[in-house]
């Protein structure tokens, strides 16, 4: 088992997973995070830190989609070991549904 950030991060990107990752596992886009699903431990540790609650284990609903997706952007997106400030209207997006198809940027973060 592994998990898996999904849409829910998406212009949310809270990053409080990232400081209790023991691994550092994340990958940073410009909108949303990614887990590399090779490198995640399955320790759960990140699950109940994230506020928008995008963060699954592999074997929930629709997380097999969201694997492979992790996948792909953790392999070009750049790891992120800190937690950085979250964007000033992430609670605004929150809960919007149907963000991945609407909102979702496949650029690499901006540091």
């Amino acid at each position: 088992m592994t998990y898996i950030v999904n849409e829910a991060c998406i212009k949310c990107k809270y990053m409080d997973c990232v400081e209790v990752c023991p691994v550092d596992c994340f990958y940073e886009g410009e909108n949303m995070l990614v887990i590399h699903p090779d490198e995640c431990i399955d320790c759960g540790v990140c699950e109940p830190e994230c506020p928008a609650e995008a963060i699954k284990p592999d074997s929930d609903g629709d997380a097999e989609k969201w694997v492979e997706i992790n996948r792909q952007y953790a392999s070009t997106w750049p790891n992120i070991t800190r937690k950085g400030p979250a964007p000033a209207d992430a609670d605004q997006w929150k809960d919007v549904p149907d963000k991945f198809e609407k909102h979702f940027n496949p650029d690499p973060a901006k540091r």
